[in-house]
């Protein structure tokens, strides 16, 4: 905070007409060269050193440096092309580590320019830093470039900074004009001065005044160009070379420019992106962002797929795609909010070891009460008129996420605005929307999830996709007729006879968000592409039972998504060409007629008699191959289906992204003289995560029976005690873990079973489901959900069990002679040992092993 205690520029006559500098002033200098900027650093500093000050250099330039090496002056060197968050928390912390009292000299805040292309973050960071700078009893000295930053940045700069002050030659001469001098005035301190000798002297007669500032300001004033942000000046000048130059290497060169800055930074990516985007879709892409900055990973996902497709020479695809109108907010605006709602310090403090985890909960709370800058309000405005009423999705769209190695899968959020009322209402939906999928990048499995695959100290700006909903209106519904996920390289394979490599498709009707999500009671259609028919189940009963009962869509009258069951909008006539979906369940209908009940249709979503005609499947994995080819690596796509009048498929891509995948890279040969006696459990199918050969040192086991005893409230605690072990086997070395519980592990409905969330099994080596018929706990092979998704990246081993099927073998009696050191480990969960038993496997280690090829897996004492 600013003390009475005075301090020097170095110039004594500099001192008298600023009436000297106090102790928390930040001065800015508006220069012409670096030349000029250094003219007035080297007497500051000097004079610093003099008085016994501690004098601290913040290197992050191009340009030569200010300061010569000196035993003196300690130098900080930064990379700003690391990205804001780096960038801005390295200077915090190294703030913080110097403490008050320090004297700083920055570089050129102009330079940042060249690595972040907007100086609405050049206003970002001087508005963060300079007042932790004024809180340190600290003076430093910035700079900015004449006519490099438009005028709301030097505005915003002004009202932050205590000291501003214009600095040219007229005439051979330098000059210096204050504009601003925080809490001191004098009759001359805001007039231009000389300098003269030592002193600078105001100009003041009219004539000399008049002279000076009328030449200079016509010297100095901005083009209308000069008035935007970088960002506006580079696309315009992107623009320019579009429609004049014939130039390849000139366009190859802006090409890679603007990727660099709006596409992204990670290396696979980038060549992708410079290979399938030429600078005319570069700038269409801009048109449709609002603020600065990347558009991230889901985003660009899909414009790949998009690009990748419309441009194939081995197929037309113009037929079969539906073309995107999406628009993008990009990543600059999330660190935006968070300094326009003064989160910045919350935000220092979750970059911390201690409050990684800590703060994030507080910071999380309060992103959901902020509210946006006036021009992001103008750009949501405007994306709502060109959208009018049709439904909206805001989706996650971080600068990590679906990237090669990391697909963040269902670790931030996306939410759909119905986008009905009065455009004052649908903007306030929309901003809260935004807010929402804000605040989910503190989440504690998102976090978790960072932390475990190194990304904790990586940039992470949440940008968001938003998307015109694919579908149509049903009378008072909205939603597209098919929706699910693909994958190029299916390694859910359920069947030795299957090719992996044909791909699979996780197929609902209605919103996707049915094949994305583990949903309770309902089952998506997998479709192996090579064996479109063939079920991981078998029978008609259980086609029956893993089937799906309801469809999630849109009301538009009471505008929010419903969940409504397949019967319900049979009754209420909703056009849907049941036949091509679905087969009449006559078994059913019999029932409900002999229960006295009106007679009426009860269809059974199977989806045979799509794929009874190769043409879909067969389109299905040509885009799924096309993608695969493009990426050079199995990808991971969601999409939506839209029929013609004429029957023709309409493909919404609306997300493409690298498949993480394990196979039978492993080779694995399970003994074939195991003693039955030493096999814990042995099945036929229903694992993955490829070829396994793992020894298990720790088991934790739910008891089906004690777990379907207790009240909700006590199985979300099991869940929590889960999760307090996982910790526990965090802290241990060399501990593989099985954890083995009844029904879905992850469901939101305690009833279908433990309702852990991902950062809860974090550190397991394999996660078994295990069928309780009679308690109705029921494994769900939910391939290619999210769920799943996490499980193939964490390396965790899944495995479902149905001990009553033949070709399924559990060894209770093995399992409850077993000691159980739930009490040891965690004593405050004593109360809970007749549900979890954890143990140490006695003497040998278990042997978990699983082939892909033979299908077959058993655990068994080695």
């Amino acid at each position: 905070m600013q003390s009475a205690e005075r301090a020097s520029t170095g110039y004594k006559g500099l001192d008298g007409v600023l009436d000297g500098l106090r102790i928390g002033d930040n001065v800015v200098l508006k220069v012409d060269s670096i030349e000029d900027y250094r003219y007035f650093v080297g007497p500051f500093v000097d004079q610093a050193l003099v008085d016994g000050k501690k004098v601290v250099y913040m290197r992050f330039g191009d340009h030569p440096p200010l300061l010569e090496p000196s035993p003196h002056i300690t130098v900080y060197t930064f990379d700003p092309r690391e990205g804001f968050e780096s960038f801005a928390t390295r200077i915090h912390r190294t703030i913080t580590e110097e403490g008050e009292g320090t004297f700083y000299v920055f570089d050129s805040l102009s330079e940042l320019l060249s690595a972040w292309a907007t100086d609405y973050m050049v206003g970002n960071f001087f508005r963060v830093t300079c007042p932790y700078l004024f809180e340190l009893d600290t003076v430093a000295y910035f700079a900015v470039i004449r006519k490099h930053h438009s005028v709301r940045t030097i505005e915003r700069i002004r009202e932050t900074t205590q000291v501003l002050i214009d600095v040219f030659k007229f005439e051979g001469q330098l000059h210096i004009h204050p504009l601003k001098v925080w809490q001191r005035s004098s009759p001359t301190m805001f007039l231009p001065h000389r300098k003269q000798a030592e002193e600078f002297v105001p100009l003041a007669n009219s004539f000399e005044a008049t002279h000076l500032l009328s030449s200079v300001s016509t010297h100095q004033q901005d083009s209308t160009s000069r008035q935007l942000d970088h960002w506006h000046r580079l696309f315009l000048q992107a623009e320019q070379i579009h429609e004049e130059s014939e130039n390849d290497i000139e366009l190859s060169h802006m090409v890679k420019h603007i990727c660099r800055h709006m596409i992204g930074r990670e290396d696979r990516i980038l060549d992708l992106s410079m290979k399938h985007f030429s600078l005319r879709d570069l700038l269409n892409i801009k048109s449709r962002v609002i603020g600065t900055g990347f558009i991230g990973g889901k985003a660009l996902g899909m414009l790949l797929a998009q690009n990748i497709l419309k441009n194939s020479d081995e197929f037309d695809w113009s037929e079969h795609l539906e073309t995107h109108d999406s628009f993008f907010v990009g990543s600059n605006v999330y660190y935006s909010y968070i300094v326009h709602n003064g989160l910045w310090r919350l935000f220092m403090q979750q970059k911390t070891q201690e409050g990684y985890f800590r703060a994030a909960g507080e910071l999380r709370k309060e992103m959901l009460l902020g509210n946006f800058p006036d021009s992001i309000r103008d750009g949501f405005r405007k994306l709502l008129d060109y959208y009018g009423q049709y439904p909206i999705i805001i989706r996650s769209s971080s600068l990590l996420e679906d990237g090669f190695g990391n697909a963040f899968a269902g670790k931030y959020e996306s939410y759909f605005c119905v986008n009905q009322g009065s455009p004052e209402e649908r903007l306030a939906q929309l901003e809260e929307a935004v807010r929402k999928v804000f605040a989910s990048a503190m989440s504690e499995d998102a976090l978790t999830y960072r932390l475990q695959r190194g990304l904790d100290r990586q940039d992470e700006q949440m940008a968001l996709l938003i998307q015109r909903v694919s579908g149509a209106y049903r009378q008072q519904y909205y939603f597209p007729e098919l929706a699910g996920v693909g994958v190029s390289y299916n390694t859910f394979v359920w069947d030795k006879k299957m090719d992996p490599q044909a791909g699979m498709l996780r197929l609902v009707l209605g919103l996707g968000t049915r094949a994305v999500d583990r949903t309770e009671g309902d089952y998506p259609r997998i479709v192996a592409l090579d064996a479109p028919l063939k079920r991981p189940h078998k029978g008609f009963e259980d086609t029956r039972k893993f089937s799906q009962r309801d469809v999630d869509l849109l009301n538009i009258n009471e505008n929010r998504m419903e969940t409504v069951s397949l019967l319900s909008l049979t009754r209420q006539g909703i056009d849907i060409p049941w036949r091509k979906y679905a087969v009449l369940d006559r078994e059913t209908m019999a029932l409900i007629e002999s229960r006295g009940k009106e007679k009426q249709d009860v269809w059974l979503l199977t989806f045979d008699q799509l794929f009874a005609d190769s043409s879909f499947q067969g389109l299905m994995q040509r885009m799924l191959k096309a993608l695969e080819k493009a990426y050079r690596y199995p990808v991971d796509v969601e999409f939506t289906v839209n029929f013609s009048a004429e029957g023709v498929p309409k493909i919404n891509v609306v997300q493409c992204r690298p498949l993480q995948t394990k196979g039978a890279e492993v080779d694995v040969s399970i003994p074939s003289d195991i003693d039955e006696e030493q096999v814990f459990f042995r099945s036929e199918g229903n694992f993955m995560g490829g070829n396994i050969a793992q020894p298990i040192k720790w088991v934790i086991w739910v008891e089906p029976a004690e777990y379907s005893r207790l009240p909700i409230s006590e199985k979300h605690e099991i869940a929590r005690l889960v999760g307090r072990l996982n910790k526990r086997i965090a802290d241990k070395v060399d501990s593989p873990t099985l954890l083995l519980g009844p029904g879905r592990w992850g469901t939101s409905t305690p009833a279908m079973g433990v309702p852990i969330t991902f950062s809860e099994i974090s550190n397991l080596t394999a996660l078994a489901e295990v069928a309780f018929t009679s308690g109705n706990l029921m494994p769900e092979l939910s391939f290619g959900s999210h769920f799943f998704q996490d499980l193939v990246e964490a390396e965790i081993f899944y495995l479902a069990l149905f001990p009553e099927a033949a070709d399924c073998f559990l060894n209770k009696d093995w399992l409850q002679k077993q000691p159980n050191a739930l009490e040891a480990l965690l004593p405050t969960s004593a109360r809970y040992k007749k549900v979890v038993k954890v143990f140490r496997v006695p003497d040998q280690n278990l042997q978990l092993m699983a082939d892909v090829v033979s299908q077959q897996m058993v655990c068994y004492q080695s």
